[in-house]
């Protein structure tokens, strides 16, 4: 099966090495933070903060030292564009570094790497080094005096909550892996107890453009909500898998003819952890403002039970969540047991229906996103398949 790589017009744009990093300190910082504001741009990792606000705070933050963290944990389920931007497009990703730590008054930029990508750390710090050599990190960067910044890589150990930026940091200062109380922030108080800024791989790449031709290049494209382009990492039932960029605001069925999905009986937007859409939603579209995602699509036909779908992913989340919080720890072992009862005929309605609440309590009670938005898939999943799930698994023992 052949893997494609669709290439947009935003971020697959035409772009040279240290060309953002001359424009950048070209420019004071305030009209580099002007310029990500006007762009509207949203952190591509999910959560769609709004990047200029995060900078903003950092780079007002009294302290002599602040950070520049480049989330490459990309742990959920389905997705691999972090991937594809590291090892194809270096130059994007490294060069929004840079201008975000001339923007925000870092001296220190930090790659969180994702365990499982430990075959591609070499090839990133020949590529450091390479920059380095040029200029483009060290001190005195192309000539700024003052502006010293480089950056190190440093290595995940392959647990998902990882992702969730506060316990990024944890593992980062050497701690075990949780989330931390909110507030501080980390925009406050983030590494090292310093001022910190975390962004994706692709947020960062975003900037690079944005840097070269403006916020209102970039605003040109997607939605009014939902500014710019989108990597969508697609896998599952099609015969065009891979790396598709595509503005925000286009239609999960464009998406499906665009890769060559037939007989699609669901599309799971946004990972192990997003909502399944059924085939009646499929004119829903692909924006924070709508069905929202992080960039994983995986592609179901009608080939596939979706029973063994959901307990899949429930079984990851047992698996994957650190045990911190109650309704987190204990809720996603209860909804595995719920998909078995379902497996075996041994539930009621009455019962699901009261797991489907221990999920809505799970999405305001959890600490971190993990337990926030592991129950999507349950409810959203036993909602839109009811009738295949139920009448298909022993529905009549259901009362």
């Amino acid at each position: 099966m052949e893997t494609k790589e669709r290439k947009g017009a935003v971020l697959f744009s035409k772009y040279t090495r240290g060309e953002a990093i001359k424009k950048a300190i070209s420019k004071t910082r305030e009209d580099v933070l002007y310029e990500l504001r006007e762009s509207k741009l949203k952190g591509r990792g999910g959560a769609g903060f709004p990047t200029a606000t995060k900078w903003m705070i950092v780079a007002a933050a009294s302290s002599d030292e602040k950070y520049i963290i480049c989330n490459a944990d990309e742990g959920e389920p389905g997705t691999f564009k972090d991937r594809v931007l590291l090892l194809e497009y270096p130059q994007l990703v490294f060069d929004g570094m840079v201008v975000g730590g001339y923007t925000i008054g870092a001296k220190y930029g930090i790659v969180y790497l994702r365990g499982e990508y430990e075959y591609m750390k070499k090839s990133l710090e020949d590529y450091l080094e390479a920059m380095r050599k040029d200029n483009l990190l060290g001190n005195d960067i192309l000539g700024k005096k003052g502006f010293n910044f480089d950056i190190t890589i440093r290595m995940g150990s392959g647990a998902y909550v990882c992702g969730e930026e506060t316990a990024l940091i944890e593992s980062l200062e050497g701690n075990r892996g949780e989330a931390r109380n909110r507030p501080p922030f980390p925009v406050n108080t983030g590494f090292m107890g310093k001022p910190t800024t975390v962004n994706n791989v692709e947020t960062l790449a975003a900037i690079s453009h944005i840097t070269i031709k403006g916020g209102e290049w970039f605003r040109k494209h997607g939605t009014d909500k939902s500014t710019g382009s989108k990597l969508f990492s697609v896998s599952g039932d099609c015969e065009k898998p891979g790396v598709y960029e595509l503005p925000w605001g286009t239609k999960i069925s464009e998406l499906l003819e665009l890769v060559g999905a037939k007989n699609t009986k669901a599309v799971q937007v946004g990972g192990a952890s997003g909502t399944c859409i059924p085939k009646s939603q499929f004119d829903r579209t692909l924006a924070y403002e709508d069905a929202a995602t992080g960039g994983s699509i995986m592609i179901f036909n009608e080939s596939r039970n979706m029973l063994h779908v959901l307990k899949n992913f429930m079984e990851f989340f047992v698996e994957e969540s650190c045990g911190q919080c109650t309704p987190c720890r204990i809720g996603n072992v209860k909804l595995l047991e719920g998909v078995e009862m379902i497996e075996k005929g041994e539930y009621t309605f009455a019962y699901m229906n009261q797991l489907k609440d221990l999920g809505d309590t799970m999405q305001v009670a959890s600490k971190c996103g993990l337990g926030q938005s592991s129950p999507n898939s349950f409810i959203s999943i036993l909602e839109n398949f009811k009738e295949e799930i139920f009448n298909g698994n022993g529905g009549h023992n259901g009362k």
